[in-house]
């Protein structure tokens, strides 16, 4: 049984993102976007080249959740914002913390903050996430 307490740290998530990673999760999600494909494309939007889908980011996040409760509980809500683009190569690791743990009518939840940073530190899909205890 999970008893975490406030401050608590997620055993983090991390990927070393490349086309491969990319072309899987747009397999699964019929996400085929030249974006997220094609350099020329990532760079006639404005970036270096083709990055990664910002769903991949919050898909991140739900793994290292659901891996933490190690089928203990459920994910209640998680969201996200996406402040910045994963490019190939990049190393993105997806962290977590416990920021309360409290009852409501009898159900034992615990808040989190979520996000996803670069190789760098620098966060690309800052979060928050409630999870509900068995």
């Amino acid at each position: 049984m999970l008893s975490p307490a406030v401050g608590d740290s997620l055993p983090e998530f991390t990927r070393t993102t490349d086309f491969a990673h990319w072309n899987r999760y747009a397999a699964v999600n019929d996400e085929f976007v030249p974006i997220h494909m094609d350099e020329e494309a990532g760079r006639a939007a404005g970036y270096s080249g083709a990055f990664g889908m910002g769903n991949l980011q919050w898909a991140y996040l739900h793994n290292l959740v659901r891996d933490w409760l190690g089928g203990a509980g459920r994910i209640v809500s998680l969201r996200c914002q996406f402040r910045a683009v994963n490019t190939r190569g990049m190393t993105v690791c997806a962290r977590g913390t416990v920021t309360a743990v409290r009852v409501e009518d009898g159900v034992r939840l615990v808040d989190l903050d979520v996000w996803t940073e670069d190789q760098d530190g620098n966060q690309i899909a800052p979060g928050k996430a409630v999870v509900e205890l068995d």
